[in-house]
């Protein structure tokens, strides 16, 4: 149950600050209006963001009974993740086509968008890190901060995209394309040494 006296300004910031920069939107524009083109030139912004905004709240409170009720851990969870990463980031770099072209935005605007892109393993799992150290409100708060945030960057992608440009665009996307390999790789490394234990 939410209790206004837990909630403690400094803590909502750090929380919200946190889960800005492992998020990390602004970055991730140019994946985004990759697979916007793939999904027929439109990415559904609510529907992405309430998906993600949902996950990231379900791992909140659920988050690590879920993952045991599956019979699944915490590392399991982000290495499955960094391929899914690893697979979009190689498309943008190497310009090849693994996933089939979306037509339908409801099916691409969850997956690969709202899971694993903005709530992926990095982010649930820093979640469940948070909660070691502040109230569950002062994190629910802090997700419904970054949620809105999602929402304007999604909402603004047609702009974002005419303002870097045909030739920016390609350059920005093969950048973020190799900086999204290594996340994938370091994301994959840290969890791959336990997994199946």
């Amino acid at each position: 149950m939410f209790d206004y006296r837990d909630v403690v300004f400094k803590e909502v910031l750090t929380v919200t600050f946190t889960l800005f920069a492992i998020i990390d939107m602004l970055g991730n524009a140019p994946i985004l209006i990759s697979l916007k083109e793939k999904m027929g030139g439109k990415i559904r912004s609510l529907q992405a963001t309430i998906a993600s905004g949902a996950l990231m709240i379900l791992f909140l409170f659920l988050g690590q009974e879920f993952l045991n009720l599956l019979g699944l851990d915490v590392k399991s969870f982000a290495v499955a993740g960094s391929i899914v990463i690893f697979i979009i980031a190689l498309e943008m770099v190497l310009g090849l086509e693994f996933f089939k072209s979306e037509s339908n935005p409801k099916a691409g605007s969850v997956v690969p968008i709202a899971f694993p892109l903005i709530a992926g393993s990095g982010t649930l799992t820093t979640i469940m890190s948070l909660k070691a150290n502040y109230a569950n409100e002062n994190i629910l708060i802090g997700i419904l901060l970054n949620c809105l945030f999602i929402f304007l960057v999604l909402s603004s992608l047609k702009w974002i995209e005419r303002a870097l440009g045909a030739n920016g665009l390609i350059v920005v996307r093969k950048f973020f394309g190799i900086i999204l390999l290594a996340i994938a790789v370091k994301i994959f490394g840290t969890n791959i040494q336990d997994f199946g234990k």
